[in-house]
Order: structure tokens, then C-alpha cells, then sequence
């Protein structure tokens, strides 16, 4: 046991006898040491290490809330008089709010505790390692690695710990032009040899970008979605899609398919699967979400994400979802088309590496809006042509994971949250990559 979970349990046990009858506490612990390596024209232009720790105190009472953070330092001494401050605080506070008719209160008793370690390189082993197989390019990107800590802990009992050593490396590689290749390998366990390998891909796609861009006129192109632009289209279900209080709000991207006005392509099978361990199981409210959690089944909505609170607005049981009803740990099930066999598939159309600047145009209708990024090729005859200026598209959900989805690659790829604002991001997009039909392109 490490010394920030000892220290994060006598924290919870010192707190919970000072509450009185009415009042009910939830504590939320966001904990990390990490290195960080910046890069830029193949060069190191920052690097370190930095250890940060945040609590997060919820009081309830008489069907108010109110919550504060504070510094967590792990060491008692140093974070009890803070937490006793906030306590202090919250009191005050709580009389000046509305009533929360629904307010989710701690309930159930549920534990939990999940530990991995991993194999990550040193700090005066990253920049070596990196940049070496770099030499040469002009590349810009950023490493992440270390420790993470999510913990929570409630006055009814409740009590989790997840902690994780992770990496993450996100790099673009340029041409003397300005054209860009996108790559990203994370994990647990550093393997030169895979990453020799993501960048070796990496490297063959920019020696494709030297050719002039080709300009495509607006329409409708057989296209292939490599896994990182089939994660950035799946991100998108997070943002009133698959949450069960946007459905029954009625601007869900999902709504019709709940409906059964429209239909989603058999060959659609979306989970959460909390099974791979790279984000914890519990969420803000200490409940413990099923290990797999089937969403979309054969294109049929099976289940929504239904957090507790929605729940008791509703009327309806829980799926333990987290308040924002988003994604944590998706799923989407891979196909029958080999990664040998892509460009021959694909013909003649388009291959997109990227997008970017997604929106809803039309989210009750399941339209989404971006634009084409990163080593976006022209394909002719299963061979790449030449890389294409950037398009707009404007396409339905409905019908890229609809009756114009051809297939998906058997191959799958953990594509990373690779964001450190505050605090290094978890988890991840497992998913294959797609081939399509007539996918619109306006602009």
C-alpha cells in the first residue's frame, strides 16, 4: 500500500466522526507523479517531472450540496487542517443553497481496489529513446508518463482505489512543406520495438506526403477511416448521444435509433468494457459499473448510460454510468477486413488518417460536422495517389454506421486521451478501423 493510500484512508477515517446527524460527505482524490518531455524539430525544449494531488469534498445536508477542493499532499499533518477548513466552509455555505430535488446521497457499500503497475522509461532515458529514431525529422509531440491515482470514499460506506502506471506519446512528424503525420503509442510496459514500428508507419505515410495535395470537388467518396478518426466519430456519442437524460430530453443523436425510426449496420457492436483496466470502474457517486456493458448490439440500442441522478429523475435503474452520461472505457467490436487488404478494398476514394473541428450539425438526427487532418490520402485503384487538401464533411451517423458501412478491420488500436489539463487523462478508444460508402464532403 502506498503512502498516498494510507494516507487517503486515515484522512476518511479521521473526517467521517466529525459529521453530524443530517449531513452526508463524499471524497473525490485525483492524484499523479509524472515526466513530462516536450519536443519540437526533433529537439527537447522542456522536460521534468511534477507531483500534484487534489481532493475534492462534497457535504450534503437537508437536500443541498456544495463542494470544495484543496491541495493533497499526502501527508497528514499537512492535509488535515486544510480538510477541516473545508468542512468549515461547506457549512457555512450550504444554507445559502436551493434545495436539490435530485440530489444523489451516498447509499450501498461497495469496495474496491485496483493496482497496475508498469514498465515506463526513466526520465534521463526519455529523451534518448525518443528522439533517436527521430533523427532527422522534423518532429514536435509530447511524453507523459507515470503514476496515476483516482480514489473516492463516502460517508455511507463506500470506499475505491485505482491506481496506474501509463504512458502516452503524441507526435506529429512535418514535411518541409508543412504537411503533417499524426501518431500516438501509450500503454503500460515502454517496447522500443513497437515503437519502432508506430513510427516506421508513421514514417511511410509522410514519405507519401512529399507529392503535391490533390483538390477534390465536393460529393459523395468511398472512404476509409483509419482507428483514430473512427475514435474521434465515436467521441462524438459522449456529446448527447448515448447519455439517457439527452434522450429523454430529446436531443439525442440516438433518440431515433431508440425509437426504432432509424437503424444502425449489424456489424455495429459498441460496449463499455471496464475489463481492460484503463480507467476506474467506480464513478463520483461510489458506484461499481459492471465489468462489460453492452450499449449497441447488431445495431440495436441495448442500453443507454443512466447515471444516479438521472435515474432518480426518471424513474428508472441506474447503469452507473457518471453524472455527465459520457464514455469511459468504449468498445467498438472489430470485423472481417484484414489490414493487408485495406487499400484494395478502399479502391478508389479517399483514406483519412484524422479529422478534426467536430460538431453536431444536426444532432437529433445524428449529423456530424469536421474536417479531413493529418495524412488524408487520394486513392486510386488500391494505391495511394497523392495526399488531398482538407474537406468538410456533413455526414449522418446513420449512415457511415448504416447501410453505407462496408466493414470494419480485424485489427484494433487503443487510441489514448492524451490531454494533461491539470491532470494527465486515462484511459482510452479501443477500436478498428471502417471502410465506407458515399461519405459526404460539402466544402
Amino acid at each position: 500500500m502506498s503512502t498516498w493510500e494510507i494516507t487517503f484512508n486515515q484522512l476518511i477515517d479521521a473526517l467521517l466522526p466529525q459529521l453530524v446527524d443530517g449531513e452526508s460527505v463524499t471524497v473525490s482524490l485525483v492524484a499523479e507523479i509524472s515526466e513530462f518531455t516536450r519536443f519540437n524539430h526533433g529537439k527537447v525544449r522542456q522536460t521534468g517531472s511534477i507531483e500534484n494531488g487534489s481532493l475534492s469534498v462534497t457535504l450534503m445536508a437537508n437536500d443541498r450540496s456544495a463542494t470544495e477542493s484543496i491541495t493533497f499532499t499526502g501527508e497528514k499533518a499537512a492535509d488535515w487542517p486544510l480538510l477541516m477548513a473545508a468542512l468549515a466552509t461547506l457549512r457555512a455555505e450550504l444554507p445559502q443553497l436551493p434545495e436539490d430535488p435530485y440530489i444523489v446521497l451516498p447509499a450501498g457499500d461497495a469496495h474496491s481496489r485496483e493496482v497496475y503497475d508498469g514498465d515506463l522509461l526513466a526520465l534521463d532515458a526519455i529523451a534518448p529513446t525518443l528522439l533517436a529514431p527521430m533523427a532527422g525529422l522534423d518532429a514536435v509531440g509530447l511524453y507523459a508518463g507515470g503514476r496515476s491515482v483516482r480514489a473516492y470514499a463516502d460517508s455511507a460506506g463506500q470506499r475505491h482505489w485505482f491506481d496506474t502506471a501509463t504512458f502516452t506519446l503524441d507526435y506529429s512528424l512535418f514535411t518541409a512543406a508543412g504537411q503533417a503525420v499524426k501518431g500516438t503509442y501509450a500503454g503500460r510496459t515502454w517496447d522500443d520495438a513497437a515503437y519502432a514500428d508506430t513510427l516506421a508507419a508513421s514514417k511511410t505515410l509522410l514519405a507519401q506526403m512529399s507529392q503535391t495535395p490533390k483538390k477534390l470537388e465536393r460529393g459523395q467518396y468511398r472512404t476509409y477511416f483509419a482507428p483514430a478518426a473512427v475514435a474521434d466519430l465515436m467521441s462524438m456519442l459522449s456529446w448527447g448521444g448515448i447519455g439517457e437524460a439527452s434522450i429523454r430530453r430529446g436531443g439525442s443523436a440516438l433518440g431515433p435509433l431508440q425509437r426504432g425510426d432509424k437503424t444502425l449496420s449489424p456489424k455495429v457492436h459498441l460496449t463499455e468494457d471496464f475489463a481492460q483496466g484503463q480507467v476506474p470502474r467506480f464513478n463520483q457517486y461510489g458506484e461499481l459499473a459492471p465489468l462489460t456493458l453492452s450499449l449497441i448490439e447488431a445495431g440495436q440500442l441495448q442500453n443507454t448510460l443512466v447515471s444516479a441522478r438521472t435515474a432518480k429523475e426518471y424513474g428508472i435503474p441506474s447503469t452507473f454510468a457518471e453524472g455527465g452520461e459520457y464514455l469511459r472505457s468504449p468498445t467498438l467490436a472489430p470485423g472481417n477486413l484484414a489490414e493487408s487488404d485495406i487499400l484494395a478494398a478502399l479502391d478508389t476514394g479517399l483514406y483519412v488518417s484524422n479529422l478534426h473541428y467536430l460538431n453536431w450539425s444536426d444532432r437529433p438526427n445524428g449529423r456530424i460536422t469536421g474536417m479531413t487532418r493529418y495524412a488524408c490520402f487520394w486513392v486510386e485503384n488500391g494505391k495511394i495517389i497523392a495526399p488531398i487538401e482538407n474537406l468538410r464533411f456533413d455526414e449522418s451517423l446513420y449512415n457511415f454506421w448504416g447501410e453505407n458501412l462496408i466493414d470494419l478491420t480485424q485489427a484494433m488500436q487503443l487510441i489514448p486521451e492524451v490531454g494533461s489539463y491539470g491532470f494527465r487523462d486515462l484511459g482510452g478508444t479501443l477500436v478498428p478501423g471502417m471502410l465506407v460508402q458515399d461519405f459526404a464532403y460539402t466544402l
